[in-house]
Formats: structure tokens, C-alpha cells, sequence
């Protein structure tokens, strides 16, 4: 498929960029209009989903992002992938499972959840970016809330918090509140 001078052009900026940038975006740093570069993206989206291509043009946090196709990640992990050492913990994956499904949760609500301390939990992973405080709570003391952020959304690959997978009967009680 050969591209025209506009969907090249959007293509470049999405190859320069790195991370996601949003449509809004695109228009402003392109100087082409919002219907141009939503056509542009559909030829790319076109362009990049057949098997030859080993990249993807993604949603991510409501923005578009070139990747490589998620059947090639186990090839390219170990070079460009994040070290061993960014690895999160089962207890990390947990708290970050707990405010992804409970978002906003405070501190407390997340202990409640998890019967233990999260303290060091929620630093580390705001820490990674993964997660923000995202306001107070309106309850005697203002706990901070606790949300995820962009990062988190490009770390799993989703456009939004609600493509999470669902749960199912048994883990949907696991995240709710004792109490």
C-alpha cells in the first residue's frame, strides 16, 4: 500500500514521538486537518495489521503509539524490553490489580483488601508512574486516592481503564471493600 504525503507525515511523527500522542495532537503538529489525520490513521491502522508488518498502530490512554506487534514481544523482551530489575513483585501486581479494578481507593481501603501494610507498595509503584494520587477522599482525615496513570495504560497495552479484562464472580469479591 502505498501511502500518501499526509499519512506519511503522520506516520513519521508517530515513529518520532515514542509515546502516545492523541489526535488533537497530531493535528497541531502536523498543521493537516482533523479530518485528514483520522484518515491517515485509518490507512496506517490498514497498512500495519497485515502479517508482513511487524509493528502496530495502537490506542494507548487515548492516544496513538507505533509498537511491535504483540506476537514478536517474546523475541524482542530481552533487548528492549524492561530489565529483570523493573519487574514487579506478586505483591506489587497485586496492589496495582487492587487500585486498577477499585480506582479511586485510598491507602486504607487497599489494606483492607490485601490484610497487610501497602505502604511500600504504592510508593514503588508510584515510583514506576504506574500510579497517582488522583484526589482525598471527603471523609474525616482526607486520605489521599489512589488511580492509575498513562504509563500503566501503555505498560498493559490498553486504550482505557475500561478495557480491563472483566472479572469474574470469585475475583470481583476479592476487590471489594470488607467492611
Amino acid at each position: 500500500m502505498k501511502l500518501d504525503r499526509e499519512t506519511a507525515l503522520i506516520e513519521a511523527i508517530l515513529f518520532l514521538e515514542g509515546d502516545p500522542i492523541n489526535t488533537k495532537q497530531l493535528v497541531k503538529f502536523s498543521n493537516l486537518s482533523l479530518e485528514v489525520v483520522e484518515h491517515a490513521l485509518t490507512q496506517l491502522h490498514e497498512r500495519y495489521a497485515s502479517e508482513d508488518s511487524g509493528i502496530e498502530l495502537v490506542e494507548v490512554g487515548g492516544g496513538w503509539q507505533l509498537v511491535p506487534k504483540a506476537e514478536l514481544w517474546d523475541y524482542l523482551k530481552d533487548r528492549y524490553g524492561k530489565h529483570n530489575d523493573n519487574k514487579l513483585s506478586r505483591a506489587a501486581l497485586e496492589t496495582l490489580s487492587i487500585i486498577a479494578y477499585s480506582q479511586p481507593i485510598t491507602r486504607g481501603e487497599i489494606e483492607n483488601i490485601r490484610g497487610v501494610s501497602a505502604d511500600s507498595m504504592i510508593k514503588l509503584l508510584q515510583n514506576r508512574g504506574l500510579v497517582k494520587g488522583i484526589g482525598k477522599k471527603d471523609v474525616p482525615g482526607k486520605p489521599t486516592q489512589y488511580g492509575t496513570t498513562k504509563e500503566f495504560l501503555k505498560l498493559f497495552r490498553l486504550k482505557s481503564i475500561s478495557d480491563l479484562p472483566k472479572l469474574d464472580d470469585i475475583n470481583r469479591d476479592r476487590f471489594e471493600l470488607n467492611g
